[in-house]
């Protein structure tokens, strides 16, 4: 069973964005959740600094799962 990833959930990135930087096992939010089956994802810092508004296919993000916990990483400066 495939979980469905609806707008305002968290999600995980499964690869490296460094143009971005981000990289996979970042947590972002969807804001968007197109027809053709993409998303538009938000990544920010812990208070709250917009990272990147990103549009991702699905295999570039995943549903958190029940037993994850988020991990802290600096950031690296553009």
């Amino acid at each position: 069973m495939t979980d469905v990833i609806e707008a305002l959930d968290t999600v995980v990135l499964t690869i490296n964005l460094p143009e971005y930087r981000l990289q996979a096992g970042d947590v972002g939010t969807v804001i968007v959740v197109h027809r053709h089956g993409g998303y538009e994802v938000k990544f920010a810092t812990l208070d709250g600094e917009t990272v990147a508004e990103v549009t991702l296919t699905p295999d570039q993000v995943r549903s958190v799962g029940p037993r994850e916990i988020a991990h802290v990483r600096e950031l690296p400066t553009a």
